[in-house]
């Protein structure tokens, strides 16, 4: 992978969220980890290179990208490339991130992207610790 602006412990952390869902595999793609479910991606983290700005980048239910991206554009944008098919970016340089908000947006993804049998495994707002 190429030099990684994000915080280890974060991408440890993303890891960890991503992986736990049934099925999901971690793939490097364009030089940054990707996670997927049956080869298809439900979310990626970008932004590795000199002078980039770590994110997140999911898949969102209808209409959620808008009310992000206006309500928090600090926190959220509209990601190059996927941004017109309802993906948002989160970004993940702040000096503390909503923990419980990144999950649910990682399982919240993974439900659009899976095969029906295994969405359903997953709660959509999963609960708090």
């Amino acid at each position: 992978m190429s030099r990684s602006t994000i915080r280890p412990e974060r991408l440890s952390r993303l890891r960890t969220l991503c992986l736990a869902l049934p099925e999901a595999s971690e793939k490097e793609t364009w030089g940054d980890p990707t996670w997927r479910v049956r080869g298809r991606i439900f979310a990626m983290q970008k932004g590795n290179y000199a002078g980039g700005r770590p994110s997140l980048w999911v898949k969102a239910p209808e209409g959620a990208q808008a009310v992000l991206v206006e309500c928090s554009p600090e926190r959220f944008f509209v990601p190059p490339y996927v941004g017109h098919k309802g993906w948002i970016g989160l970004h993940l340089d702040g000096p503390r991130l909503d923990w419980d908000g990144v999950h649910t947006l990682i399982r919240q993804s993974y439900r659009l992207i899976a095969p029906k049998r295994l969405a359903t495994q997953v709660d959509a707002n999963p609960p708090r610790r």
